[in-house]
């Protein structure tokens, strides 16, 4: 594929495995208030500071000022700007959560290469248009460029996988880049499970299930050998001398 518009591109087995249920809602919602209905109306509880470990700021720092993170930056943000009624992709810090979905989690090499040539394909189509990069164009010029890639079936799964992205860095515990301080599920007014997962206890990071199982089974298994081991022990009985 060279562009949004080849015809012949197909939907892949990824990303239907992935794909919205909602979609009908969030044609009739804006990005905004599909965000909002995403949780529940409960009691917030007091959420534990948070922050991005050195290595990942340093990282994201050098990273942000080239592509992909350059444009895959702009286009979060276009996707859910400052507002005043809610936090920004900045704010629930979007990028970094899919700096981690990029680097970090088990994601397939499949996705991940579609989202990078989708930053090819979408600054192609830019200079196509207004002869800049998409990080050069106005928020109306972008909104419309969006607009127009969206249109085709590669660039409506392609908005559609950040969006989802976007979604997860506003629900996720803050341990995998996202939500930092809880601030998305205070927006959604919403309670995260508790306790909240650390680095080193993330999901991807856990033994596999049948690994898991498998030791416990041998903790079982030592711990009955070692009770048999004491059970053999002969009883010496008390004579009351000294």
């Amino acid at each position: 594929m060279k562009s949004f518009f080849d015809k012949g591109y197909k939907t892949p087995l990824w990303f239907k495995e992935k794909a919205l249920s909602k979609k009908g809602l969030a044609q009739q919602l804006s990005r905004r208030n599909l965000l909002k209905s995403a949780a529940g109306a409960t009691g917030v509880m007091a959420l534990p500071a948070f922050s991005l470990d050195i290595t990942t700021q340093t990282s994201l720092v050098k990273l942000i000022k080239t592509d992909p993170w350059l444009t895959l930056d702009a286009t979060l943000e276009h996707l859910l700007p400052t507002s005043a009624t809610g936090p920004s992709a900045a704010d629930i810090n979007a990028l970094a959560y899919l700096y981690q979905v990029m680097t970090v989690q088990p994601t397939s090499s499949e996705e991940k290469a579609f989202i990078i040539k989708g930053v090819g394909w979408l600054n192609d189509f830019a200079n196509s248009q207004y002869s800049k990069a998409f990080v050069k164009l106005s928020f109306d010029e972008k909104e419309l460029l969006l607009r127009g890639i969206s249109r085709s079936n590669a660039g409506e799964n392609w908005l559609n996988t950040l969006l989802n992205y976007i979604f997860e860095a506003m629900l996720t515990p803050p341990a995998y880049g996202g939500n930092p301080d809880g601030v998305g599920w205070q927006w959604l007014e919403h309670q995260g499970g508790f306790p909240l997962p650390k680095a080193g206890q993330r999901y991807f990071e856990l033994p596999p299930r049948g690994k898991a199982k498998n030791q416990i089974a041998i903790r079982e298994i030592e711990a009955v050998k070692e009770s048999n081991h004491l059970a053999n022990i002969p009883f010496i009985k008390k004579t009351g001398k000294a």
